[in-house]
């Protein structure tokens, strides 16, 4: 009799624990329904996560797995977001910059068409050759900057000493120095210090420093070339009329130009291709504005 009393129990345990089992089972199954509908009703651009209304282990784990893809997709629109918004900006700074000396040149040929006067006629087809001219370099611009952001470029490096390419561009622009009375000063300590760097890339890179402190630059400018562990940097500085007009977190987007040189020939594309540069090149570019003047320093490993 204690036996099947004994029996009897187990049995009823037994029931017991399966049918909590079976509701457990057919709450998780109700649970994982809901999310699904949930999922499947999200709307595309929701920020909601997914909350729970039945725990468990699994399932708890189950929705951090949802969230955190949840959570990486809305920062991919976010960051597509932010990339359509620099897109649609930058074509509207590159149409700007097109169609201004565009329609310049138009208007001068078209007042060259309507003078008799040989001298004015002559006037006005140099004036329409400069802004057919400025929209060169901005193609040309355009072209470079395409060829250094190819995500397939690759530059072959190699040990280049820094001193003589530096001088060599700054040489070229030598009428330019001496149009405006100024004098580069150079500060090197080691003046016999290599660079790993591609040489053609390497003067690019120079080439468009040097272009941007005469044209943006209120006076001479300073550069200093210092070897810090395995890097060596290269700063080139001088003053600017309107340093609070510069955002310096951005003088190597494409495109930028600050509000002072917005109506100037740059194409903005400058020293976004020195930062491409120099990034294919295991470098880096920073800039800075203080106390009235620019700073733009780059930085290379030393060879």
């Amino acid at each position: 009799m204690t036996a099947d009393v004994g029996s009897l129990a187990l049995i009823a345990g037994l029931v017991a624990a399966l049918l909590i089992a079976l509701v457990v089972m057919v709450r998780r199954d109700r649970e994982l329904v809901r999310i699904a509908e949930e999922l499947d009703l999200r709307a595309p651009d929701s920020n909601a996560r997914i909350a729970l209304e039945v725990r468990s282990a699994g399932l708890e784990g189950l929705v951090r797995a949802l969230n955190r893809e949840l959570d990486r997709e809305r920062d991919r629109r976010i960051a597509d977001r932010a990339a359509q918004a620099s897109f649609q900006q930058d074509l509207a700074s590159l149409s700007h910059d097109i169609r201004t000396p565009l329609a310049g040149a138009q208007g001068y040929l078209q007042l060259a068409q309507r003078t008799a006067e040989q001298a004015e006629r002559e006037r006005y087809t140099e004036a329409a050759v400069e802004r057919l001219s400025s929209m060169r370099t901005l193609v040309d611009g355009l072209f470079e900057y395409a060829k250094a952001a190819d995500p397939a470029l690759a530059l072959n490096v190699e040990p280049v000493a820094l001193l003589p390419v530096l001088s060599d561009v700054l040489v070229s622009f030598y009428p330019q120095f001496t149009a405006r009375g100024w004098e580069p000063s150079i500060v090197c300590e080691d003046e016999d210090v290599q660079v790993l760097a591609e040489t053609s890339s390497l003067t690019r890179v120079l080439t468009n420093l040097v272009n941007n402190a005469l044209r943006y630059g209120a006076g001479a400018p300073s550069i200093e070339i210092v070897s810090m562990g395995g890097g060596v940097s290269l700063s080139i500085s001088n003053p600017v009329e309107q340093p609070d007009a510069i955002d310096a977190g951005r003088l190597f987007d494409r495109f930028y130009k600050s509000d002072a040189a917005r109506t100037g020939e740059g194409s903005g594309l400058g020293l976004a291709i020195v930062a491409r540069l120099l990034d294919a090149m295991g470098g880096e570019a920073h800039g800075e504005v203080a106390d009235g003047s620019l700073t733009v320093r780059i930085s290379l490993p030393r060879a």
